[in-house]
């Protein structure tokens, strides 16, 4: 039997359980996560180290993965890890196996060899000692996926685990223009960890990669539809044109410009922003706060998070609501002060309630934004998806945080709920249409090409992203800058580069840098432009050009931003090139009811008020003392440490 993901999460529960281990600090789906990099690593549990076994229940992640493997072989099932390690220890276990396949096995070619992880990379070593006929196929400059384990390592290093071996560069490209590979490659001659090569193309010319710096995002946005609505008028196809961004959160703002001027376009590799199930999630907490009548969003969000409200209570209360014609909170108001439903579910519907008594007092007090904040975090929502160790629950994360900036941008939240309504109602459109503009990340855009291609976000924290540099260091760096190359070679005829002074977070302004990248970009095949609507009148497109003139080293200097400094802090240490192996180091929030992590004197960063220090702690709530916005009472969910 081979397990899938939801099997193994629930079979590490067991074993945490049975190791009475704190399962809310430490989760099943955490040690899955972790037991997989293990294995990608090709690493037994006998095979790790002190360091590996202290990422998990100080210290006992060995134990607990070398339980987990005991128990899969009682019930005679494997997990798809299991399926790169099983033929790894054969190999290394039983020679005469290894035997059979060398002489199966003259000839091996391995495509996309930049993204093979360890375990992979192992794999291959053994099959190929016995005729060393090994063909690799890859590009060590499009290595992308080190969050998920592939090592560029593998690539970089395989004339000397494989002498003799000839190179042969296929520098040739046949996609893009002689100025965009040379900005490509400009650019990417800044990383160290490269084997190097020259690209050219028979298509000289062209038009030079530019680099235009807008106000904010919502001019980011406008101008970015304006350019394609005049490829448009040229006769050339919205499907010629793709949107890069580097986070999804980013795609807010393109989408409600997008549906607001009826512009056609399609997500590539997810859901629409506001089709996402952390955003439907919110929404629903606020529809009903402002709506206690709307059934559908008391039924998506009242075990959600799961509060051991199971289906049948919920059925109960769907036949309690019909028979008394009420909706579903007035009936859980009613059905909460008899006995048809008991225990857990009761007390957790009493309690839901009157959660939602309490933030509508609230509603009018504060501001609404703030409001959302409070729900999604005393909800236990936004503690949901950080014990959630997916990959993808750091985004969801991010994309709550663009969702309550978005709510900024209205006075109230009924103007904000109205709002969406028009938004989706607007959005349902005529089906699917074969002419759309394609907006994604830009890991999903990989293997892709567009004769128009538009890369936003361009600045410091967003693009390199801080978390990579935080968590990677120099390697973190390297990786993010190889997805910036990648970025760039999709185009066929036209890269256009933007950058934003100014980004609006939880309705307060905040500063940006340039990317460091733009610094990087060869001068002779980019040229800088400017927003005309922008409020500096054109003084960030001189901004740019002068970066262009400035090598890299000496522009670092001038770099103060927070993110920068950490940065130079942290760059020399030894991370490692797997951000999974230090995610067991990262600060856990606690859940409603339980204490913070921080203390009386930390030093915190909140989005909105900037820096402070803490100086009063009531479970999670904080009293902070802000150097520019005085006193405040924050939620710890909502800041970080400085």
């Amino acid at each position: 039997t081979i397990l899938d993901t939801d099997d193994q999460i629930r079979l590490c529960k067991q074993i945490i359980k049975a190791a009475d281990i704190d399962e809310k600090k430490w989760t099943g789906r955490y040690l899955a996560s972790l037991i997989d990099g293990w294995k990608n690593k090709g690493l037994t549990p006998d095979k790790l180290n002190k360091n590996q076994s202290y990422q998990f229940a100080e210290g006992k992640g060995q134990a607990l993965y070398k339980t987990y493997q005991d128990r899969l072989t009682v019930l005679n099932a494997a997990d798809f890890g299991d399926l790169l390690l099983h033929n790894l220890t054969i190999f290394q276990k039983n020679p005469d196996v290894l035997a059979k396949y060398h002489a199966k096995f003259r000839y091996l070619l391995v495509d996309e060899y930049q993204d093979t992880n360890v375990c992979q990379y192992l794999w291959l070593r053994l099959l190929a000692q016995g005729s060393n006929n090994v063909c690799v196929v890859g590009d060590d400059d499009q290595s992308i996926y080190g969050w998920r384990g592939a090592e560029v390592d593998n690539i970089l290093r395989f004339e000397k685990d494989f002498p003799g071996a000839k190179v042969i560069r296929l520098e040739r490209n046949y996609r893009s223009t002689e100025h965009i590979l040379a900005a490509a490659s400009g650019l990417i001659a800044s990383n160290q960890d490269r084997l190097g090569k020259t690209l050219w193309t028979d298509d000289n010319g062209g038009h030079k990669v530019t680099v235009t710096g807008v106000w904010d995002a919502p001019a980011e946005a406008r101008i970015i539809s304006t350019e394609i609505e005049n490829w448009r008028s040229q006769g050339r196809r919205y499907s010629d044109v793709a949107i890069l961004v580097r986070a999804s959160r980013q795609m807010r703002s393109f989408e409600e410009r997008f549906i607001q001027i009826g512009l056609p376009y399609k997500v590539i590799g997810g859901p629409r922003f506001f089709e996402r199930q952390e955003i439907r999630d919110a929404h629903a907490y606020l529809r009903l706060l402002v709506s206690d009548t709307d059934d559908l969003a008391f039924e998506r969000i009242v075990n959600t998070p799961k509060r051991g409200i199971g289906a049948t209570s919920i059925q109960k209360l769907q036949r309690a609501a019909r028979a008394m014609q009420i909706s579903l909170e007035s009936a859980t108001r009613e059905v909460v002060k008899t006995d048809e439903i008991r225990g857990k579910a009761r007390s957790a519907l009493r309690a839901f309630v009157m959660d939602l008594d309490r933030w509508r007092n609230r509603l009018g007090e504060i501001k609404h934004t703030d409001l959302a904040e409070q729900i999604l975090d005393e909800s236990g929502y936004t503690q949901m998806w950080r014990d959630n160790k997916d990959a993808k629950s750091a985004g969801r994360l991010e994309n709550l945080k663009e969702l309550i900036q978005a709510m900024g941008e209205f006075d109230t939240l009924a103007a904000y709920l109205e709002h969406i309504s028009l938004v989706m109602d607007v959005d349902k459109g005529d089906g699917p249409r074969e002419d759309e503009v394609s907006l994604m990340t830009l890991h999903s855009a990989k293997g892709l090409e567009f004769p128009l291609v538009f890369l936003p976000g361009w600045e410091e924290g967003m693009f390199p992203s801080q978390k990579s540099l935080d968590e990677s260091g120099l390697a973190g760096l390297e990786e993010e800058r190889r997805l910036a190359y990648v970025g760039i070679t999709r185009a066929r005829e036209k890269a256009k580069i933007y950058f934003a002074a100014n980004r609006q977070v939880y309705g307060s302004w905040q500063s940006s840098l340039p990317s460091r990248f733009i610094d990087e970009l060869p001068p002779a095949h980019v040229e800088a432009a400017s927003d005309s609507g922008m409020q500096d009148s054109g003084a960030i497109a001189d901004r740019v050009a002068s970066n262009f003139s400035r090598s890299f080293s000496s522009a670092q200097d001038s770099r103060v931003s927070p993110g920068w400094q950490r940065f130079q802090k942290n760059k020399d240490q030894n991370f490692g090139r797997q951000p999974k192996d230090i995610e067991g180091h990262a600060v856990r929030r606690p859940a409603k009811g339980k204490t913070s992590n921080y203390k009386v004197g930390d030093r915190v960063f909140h989005q909105k008020f900037g820096y402070g220090d803490v100086l009063k702690t009531d479970g999670t709530k904080l009293t902070v003392g802000f150097d520019k916005a005085g006193e405040k009472k924050v939620l710890d969910g909502f800041v970080d440490r400085a």
